[in-house]
């Protein structure tokens, strides 16, 4: 693996990215909306908000991260850039940890931003370390990248891509506890939960929110990270190296 080649990727993603608005404000300002948009729909019940608004904050970035990589990386595969890049004499780590660095830079300011609109402008109030909120808002961020890079292996067409995003992160979203307490779900769903990622974001958001350090969540930020590394390792799995 070479640092060089892995920041050279880097630089040409993110000048991808530069050039692109529209999926620029599909990471930055469409979570923003988002939060902002929960916040009037639980205008008249602020406990509410309070309770689901800190992790929606991680959640958010974490799905619109998921859906731009997928596509980015499908674009890559089918226009042929990929297998040209796989002809080269670079590795598949450092293809995919440019594309990590990338978003990692993107995930800081979506993060950063989401944050600073929910706690400073619409008054969602933390108990626990802001800076907590935001480095775990950057984590989920980081997490939806790993799942779309590796998941964007098994979609042919954009179209399918997107179809992902229903399909395995609507199922998490509804499993994590967010909708209904996870001790009430039937023995099954919680098993089920218990080994879907969302589920330890969630929790690790709602634990700081109430006012948890980072000791408390340091299982949730262990397996987060575990899952974003894994995903990484099977999306690396997924690069067939190709030659002439």
């Amino acid at each position: 693996m070479s640092p060089q080649i892995t920041l050279a990727t880097a630089l040409r993603v993110l000048s991808q990215l530069r050039r692109d608005p529209r999926t620029i404000a599909m990471l930055v300002i469409v979570p923003c909306v988002l939060v902002a948009l929960l916040r009037y729909v639980f205008n008249g019940q602020p406990e509410t908000f309070q309770r689901v608004g800190v992790p929606m904050v991680g959640i958010f970035p974490l799905v619109s991260m998921f859906l731009v990589t997928s596509i980015a990386m499908l674009r890559e595969r089918t226009s042929g850039t990929l297998e040209r890049l796989m002809t080269m004499p670079l590795a598949k780590l450092d293809l995919l940890a440019g594309y990590a660095l990338a978003f990692a830079v993107v995930a800081v300011i979506q993060a950063a931003t989401v944050s600073g609109v929910a706690i400073g402008l619409l008054d969602l109030h933390v108990a626990g370390s802001t800076a907590l909120v935001v480095a775990l808002a950057v984590l989920n961020a980081l997490l939806g990248m790993a799942l779309g890079l590796f998941l964007s292996a098994f979609a042919a067409t954009e179209f399918q891509a997107v179809q992902f995003m229903p399909a395995f992160l609507l199922p998490q979203l509804l499993l994590c506890g967010i909708l209904a307490p996870r001790d009430s779900m039937s023995d099954a769903l919680r098993w089920l939960s218990d080994v879907l990622p969302m589920t330890y974001a969630y929790d690790a958001l709602s634990r700081v929110a109430a006012g948890d350090g980072l000791g408390e969540v340091a299982v949730d930020v262990a397996v987060l990270v575990a899952a974003a590394l894994a995903s990484l390792a099977l999306g690396a799995a997924t690069l067939r190296r190709r030659t002439a």
